[in-house]
């Protein structure tokens, strides 16, 4: 009687972690510089929507900052009287950050 081969496992490889290797690995975002996460989030609003990174920049460290962020995503206006259908999940991601890092600031 023939006999099968052993099916080979399924999955991940195991990881082994370098010690030499782990100084060079790219650090995870929420331990990056908090300037880094800001510059970040308004590159990607700049890319889709310049004028509504302009007015977060002219209004950034300003009480009103957060209130205007929180208008944008729930209303999906510019904040100009412009109306649109919503936002794209990047500039939705973008804009809670922002939110969080101001609140964090003040």
């Amino acid at each position: 009687m023939a006999t099968r081969p052993k099916p080979k496992e399924a999955g991940f490889p195991r990881i082994d972690y370098v010690e030499a290797e782990l100084a060079t690995r790219p650090m995870p975002l929420h331990e990056l510089p908090r300037q880094v996460g800001i510059d970040t989030a308004m590159a990607v609003i700049a890319r889709h929507h310049a004028r509504i990174a302009r007015a977060i920049e002219m209004f950034w460290g300003t009480r009103d900052c957060v209130e205007y962020i929180q208008k944008l995503v729930m209303n999906g206006g510019d904040g100009f009287g412009n109306a649109r259908i919503g936002f794209k999940p990047e500039v939705v991601s973008a804009l809670l950050s922002l939110s969080t890092m101001h609140r964090i600031e003040r």
